[in-house]
């Protein structure tokens, strides 16, 4: 057969071939061709540049880990935590060091490569009541160490071949927090939250009945918490042969799963007085002051068996070895969520009015009793800015009217709505004053 010439557009060199399917890289149309020693040395490039990459990559990001553990220490993260979360000491404590430990693990694992020692990861479970500032700790801890966050809620999760999202989900809302960063992914954190929803239903027991979201989840969930690679689309769409998808290692990935939890703390007391009961005859009904404290002593002494009577699967209690508990917030506490954090609602408020040139002012009695409708309510702090917003609806539709300066102050008839506040001149507040 005879041979054909073909030329090397990169090297230069002219090749002669028996057959055109011989050549690695030929177009016919326009006789572009590419010989077989200039692919290998172009693949060897490549090798090396992303070897060299990777290597440069893992260097600034362990100077960039070193950085972040010699700026926050574990009291320095609480004391941050403290401007904007009210009380909750031991919550906070736990959190800044399950945070520090999470990074220092990281660091040990990129100084020690190759090694056979590990640092097992630490994933963390908050148990606590609606409200009472699980989901904005987390918040604010993502932001003072600059890393990617994500919340996913846990009950809209079910198991492979049932409706609903796959547990891969909160990896690609982690990825999409990242700005579709593959390696800023996988040194996020993830938030799981209404984790207690995924309870299975018959608690300790197993159950012979289909449980979709329940059980199927917690099994689902095992290996990303412990540290898999994880598969997904990028659209969302569901995985199939032609639909290309995105790998993340959730081997560095923090994972902090949450919720109510309600009635846990029933089982510890079941667990503590070893099943006497506490109702009888000639019992006292307690005050919600007591419950609360009751439920504050109770919550601060769960133990894995109590998540396990919950409905938790011991696997998933394996993988999260941190337990942080949060207690319930009464009066005095959602007073002082109103006004001192850093974010307070308050604040918040006499901030956009002042770009209306316009004081405003609560009066002690009105924060007092938003707080008593919150907990009516059984909303926690998650409520409070709602109940402002209800009574300074049609005092900021009005406000932008005019500009000149005015003062509101808002008293607790406002709150229980037996009168709308008042826009008043600062004159005629300065005048009514020296008459009183």
């Amino acid at each position: 057969m005879a041979y054909e010439s073909y030329h090397c557009n990169v090297c230069g060199r002219r090749i002669r071939i028996q057959n055109r399917y011989d050549m690695p890289v030929l177009d016919p149309n326009t006789g572009f061709g590419i010989c077989k020693s200039c692919i290998k040395n172009i693949y060897h490039f490549i090798e090396e540049e992303e070897g060299y990459q990777a290597h440069t990559n893992k260097k600034n990001f362990n100077n960039a880990l070193g950085e972040l553990l010699s700026k926050n220490k574990p009291h320095v993260i609480k004391k941050y935590l403290d401007e904007f979360i009210i009380l909750q000491e031991r919550a906070k404590k736990i959190l800044s060091v399950a945070a520090y430990n999470h990074y220092k693990r990281m660091k040990y694992d990129l100084d020690n490569t190759g090694g056979d020692e590990e640092i097992d990861k630490s994933n963390v479970i908050i148990i606590g009541p609606t409200g009472c500032g699980k989901t904005a700790m987390l918040s604010h801890l993502s932001k003072l160490l600059d890393i990617p966050f994500a919340v996913t809620d846990a009950s809209s999760l079910t198991e492979a071949g049932f409706v609903g999202a796959d547990v891969e989900v909160a990896v690609r809302n982690l990825y999409y927090a990242a700005g579709m960063d593959i390696e800023k992914t996988e040194h996020g954190i993830i938030y799981l939250d209404e984790f207690d929803k995924i309870a299975r239903k018959s608690g300790a027991n197993n159950s012979i009945t289909a449980d979709p979201g329940h059980e199927g989840v917690q099994q689902g969930l095992l290996k990303m918490l412990e540290g898999s690679v994880v598969e997904f689309t990028e659209r969302g769409q569901r995985k199939h042969p032609e639909a290309p998808t995105i790998k993340v290692d959730t081997k560095n990935i923090l994972f902090i799963v949450g919720g109510a939890f309600v009635g846990i703390e029933k089982l510890v007391e079941k667990r503590l007085k070893k099943g006497e009961s506490p109702i009888g005859f000639g019992s006292e009904v307690p005050s919600k002051e007591d419950t609360d404290k009751k439920f504050n002593e109770l919550i601060h002494q769960v133990r894995p068996e109590d998540l396990m009577k919950y409905g938790i699967i011991p696997e998933i209690i394996g993988r999260l070895p941190v337990i942080c508990t949060l207690e319930t917030l009464d009066e005095d506490a959602l007073l002082r969520i109103l006004t001192e954090p850093k974010n307070a609602p308050v604040k918040q408020y006499e901030k956009l009015l002042a770009m209306d040139n316009v004081k405003l002012e609560f009066e002690e009695a009105a924060l007092r009793h938003v707080a008593k409708l919150a907990i009516e309510r059984k909303t926690g702090a998650r409520s409070l800015k709602g109940i402002i917003e209800d009574v300074m609806l049609d005092v900021m539709f009005e406000i932008p009217k005019s500009n000149k300066p005015r003062r509101i102050v808002i008293n607790e008839a406002c709150i229980k709505g037996e009168e709308q506040p008042k826009i008043l001149p600062l004159e005629e507040v300065k005048l009514a004053k020296e008459s009183a």
